[in-house]
């Protein structure tokens, strides 16, 4: 580490602590050559991957609009906050492990609706209902189909 009173590339950490989330290190450092001391933090930097859209054009991500199509799928539906906040983290997880430098809107689109079936059964065929684009009620039919559980009757349980 350079030192930034002099330049010299020759610095010393006489101190070292991580704050209380354990998600950053801050470093007491002194110059070798001119004495001076000056603090430096070291923080994570995850990368997320830039965003393909259907046209092709690129963009940032953008967590914002991760939860603003959530929300909106899980408009008036009894879902909490944190639980909706867990399910973006567990989707932003899952596009930094997949290690990739671009990912598509599909894929996106997919993994939100693997949080949403997990979440809301509503809101998934909310956000289904357009993210693939429904053509005939014979579509929406089939992903009420694909999220409805049949629960054995006592009957059958107990025969």
């Amino acid at each position: 580490m350079k030192c930034p009173f002099c330049d010299t590339p020759s610095t010393q950490v006489t101190d070292t602590r991580e704050n209380d989330e354990g998600d950053t290190v801050r470093r007491r450092r002194r110059c070798l050559h001119c004495d001076k001391r000056f603090t430096t933090y070291e923080r994570i930097e995850l990368k997320m991957p830039q965003v393909v859209k259907k046209n092709g054009s690129r963009m940032e991500y953008d967590r914002e609009k991760l939860l603003a199509s959530m929300k909106l799928a899980l408009r008036k539906r009894p879902v909490n906050a944190e639980s909706v906040d867990a399910s973006a983290a567990r989707i932003e997880e899952r596009l930094l492990s997949l290690g990739e430098r671009e990912i598509t809107t599909d894929k996106i689109g997919e993994l939100v609706m693997r949080e949403l079936k997990r979440l809301d059964k509503v809101a998934y065929i909310r956000f289904a209902s357009v993210y693939r684009n429904f053509e005939d009620a014979e579509e929406f039919s089939e992903a009420i189909r694909e999220v409805s559980v049949r629960r054995p009757s006592s009957r059958s349980r107990n025969s």
